[in-house]
Formats: C-alpha cells, structure tokens, sequence
C-alpha cells in the first residue's frame, strides 16, 4: 500500500468537528464507524512511519560520532514534508466521510 504525497497534503491539518450523525449513518453504529477509521489511522501511521524511516537511511552514517554529525538540508527537507503532513487519524477521517475505504463485517 503506497501513500499518496500530494492526496495527504491536501487533507487539512486542523481538526475540524464532525457531526457524530453523519459518523453513525456510514455503518449504522458510531462506534463502528470510529474502529473503522481508526483501523485505517493505525494503517497509515504504519505506512507513514515506515517510509520516514527508509527516507532518512539513507541519510544516517554509523561511524559518525558527535562532533562529526553536520546538519543535512535534503534530510531537514523531508522532516519537514512530514511535519506538515494531516495527522493520520485526519487522513482517515477524511478518506471515511469520502469513502474511499473499504470495511466488511465477519
């Protein structure tokens, strides 16, 4: 599962309050529908933190010690691009209300 950059970016980073009614009309049940997202948040958050993590490898040396470490534009770049990323679990909220997740009961 591949994370779009620029379909995340553009989910708005600001909680915004929902309309618990509109959350319950999706499944039928408000805490259905909230393990639903919340399934997805922890989904992202995986693939968020994994593709963080192969960026910034290839940044890390393991013979530097303190004094030799040196600041990275590119890496700070990158960080940056996360930190300004929609929490995951506004990702999935926001995938939720537009159905673009897919959920099946057993």
């Amino acid at each position: 599962m591949s994370i779009n950059k620029k379909v995340l970016a553009s989910v708005n980073p600001l909680v915004e309050t929902r309309d618990v009614t509109a959350i319950k009309e999706k499944t039928g049940n408000l805490y259905e529908s909230i393990v639903v997202m919340s399934r997805r948040a922890n989904q992202l958050s995986v693939t968020m933190k994994e593709d963080l993590h192969k960026k910034l490898d290839e940044f890390s040396s393991h013979t530097d010690t303190l004094e030799e470490i040196h600041e990275n534009k590119e890496q700070i770049e990158i960080s940056r691009m996360y930190e300004r990323m929609a929490n995951p679990a506004l990702q999935a909220t926001n995938e939720f209300f537009e159905d673009k997740i897919y959920y099946r009961k057993k």
